[in-house]
């Protein structure tokens, strides 16, 4: 399982020297009680770390400096308690490269009517503090993530816990390195895309390799490795020989698992998260990657069919905001257009993650009539129901795009015996037609990402970061 780092995030609250010493004091004993509880909410994926009281431009320059340095750090979360001049984060706020949370919020939740005088007046300035600070940050167009209300509040620390999510994403997005087993499809224009660009903007590293490559590495693997791991998968899928001769389905589903053992083993050895195949580049390898794909998914690594290098990209990134639940490289395939029943089925042709699935996956083994290899051994599920997103970019030569919308998930209606795959269905919340309308005329390709645990307010976020171009179909 692909592992992200203990990231944390700097908490830092604002005021000034003018109020002098004592109310300082204050002002570090609220925001320490303040970072103490919301680690103690039980709501944070990631810890808060109060870091200090900021004051002047020196050491809120000097601040952002040690944020973009420290590795450890996935942000900073700022706090106006009282007032803070703006101008005094200036050169900071410019220099900061990590992602930026203005928490406007206040210590206490409430106005002391029967006690409130100037003193209280001048130590809680939230609403004061809080407007000074965010208009040189609307000035600077930091695109930084604004959460207004009491920091006590449920709804408060889950906005904060999914915006954590969605900075770690950002900060590992640029370490994600895409291994391309093979070109893209020929011929096919959505999956093609500026590399140099895409490393400049999101950090992505996308590296080809001949297939003769892995199919060397895919060789070298260990056969006991195999037939522990064949064993170790009978305990959590069920193993469906069909019409299969017993033996012919087991060595095709053992090679699915050389597979994945050879390509995991290149990845490592490249620090590589994500990858790409292709079916017309499968020089010396007996089947397309069908299981093989399924279970580097379910480990959390990204993955493009067709040599889809941004789809991969982005499935191992969004896998990381969703700590690898529920989301899914996924296709839109086909359509069921009657009135009151109108969805899309996106199964691919065998890699479809399981982390989506709702029944227990099955492992069977189908011709596929495609590629002209060996039989592929495959996952079998139905998708889930629920609220989710479909997303995807596409790169427009000029900028790239992130494009999504709000959808429906649904399972099949029926059975399909004569599609051995895994299936999901959903409905942009917009409608089919008007959602599937404005999709095709924004340019979204065919290959997403789906989710049923993020939400369009992180992709928001998260596109933000990357200074993006965002289309919200909704």
């Amino acid at each position: 399982m692909l592992e992200i780092p203990n990231y944390k995030f700097w908490f830092v609250t604002g005021s000034q020297h003018l109020y002098g010493e004592e109310q300082l004091k204050s002002v570090e004993k609220d925001a320490r009680e303040i970072v103490d509880k919301l680690n103690a909410s039980g709501k944070l994926p990631y810890p808060i770390e109060f870091k200090e009281i900021a004051t002047t431009a020196d050491n809120i320059t000097q601040l952002m400096k040690d944020v973009n340095y420290n590795d450890e750090v996935a942000g900073v979360i700022t706090w106006m308690h009282t007032f803070s001049p703006a101008k005094n984060w200036i050169r900071g706020t410019k220099l900061l490269q990590k992602p930026l949370l203005h928490l406007a919020t206040q210590f206490l939740n409430n106005i002391p009517y029967d006690t409130i005088d100037f003193d209280y007046m001048n130590l809680n300035q939230s609403a004061h503090g809080d407007r000074e600070y965010g208009f040189i940050n609307a000035r600077l167009q930091k695109n930084n993530k604004i959460i207004y209300g009491f920091w006590g509040d449920e709804d408060v620390q889950d906005e904060i816990a999914r915006w954590e999510d969605t900075a770690v994403a950002y900060d590992e997005s640029f370490k994600i390195k895409v291994a391309r087993f093979g070109d893209n499809m020929r011929n096919v224009a959505v999956t093609e895309g500026d590399k140099v660009e895409a490393q400049i903007q999101f950090g992505w590293t996308v590296d080809y390799y001949g297939i003769g490559d892995l199919v060397e590495e895919i060789g070298k693997v260990n056969e006991a490795d195999v037939d522990k791991l064949y064993q170790e998968l009978q305990d959590k899928y069920d193993f469906v020989t069909g019409d299969n001769d017993p033996k012919v389905y087991e060595d095709h589903v053992k090679e699915q698992l050389r597979q994945y053992f050879g390509i995991k083993s290149f990845l490592e050895k490249g620090n590589y998260s994500a990858f790409t195949t292709n079916f017309e580049d499968l020089w010396g390898m007996k089947q397309l990657p069908g299981l093989a794909a399924q279970l580097l998914m379910a480990d959390g690594y990204g993955f493009g069919a067709e040599g889809d290098w941004k789809t991969a990209a982005l499935t191992r990134l969004l896998k990381i905001m969703a700590h690898n639940k529920g989301t899914a490289f996924m296709e839109d395939y086909t359509l069921d257009l009657r009135k009151g029943h109108e969805a899309i089925l996106g199964p691919h042709m065998l890699e479809v993650d399981p982390s989506i699935a709702s029944t227990k996956p099955r492992v069977e083994v189908h011709p596929l009539d495609i590629g002209g290899k060996d039989d592929p051994a495959r996952l079998v599920f139905d998708g889930s129901e629920g609220d989710a997103i479909d997303v995807t970019i596409s790169d427009f030569g000029d900028e790239y795009r992130m494009i999504m919308y709000a959808v429906d998930g649904n399972k099949p209606e029926a059975d399909t015996p004569h599609l051995p795959v895994a299936k999901q269905l959903w409905t942009p919340k917009i409608g089919l037609k008007k959602g599937a309308h404005d999709w095709i005329e924004n340019g979204g390709g065919h290959h997403t990402v789906f989710s049923f645990a993020l939400t369009a307010e992180q992709l928001e976020d998260l596109a933000k970061m990357f200074n993006l171009h965002f289309i919200n179909i909704d």
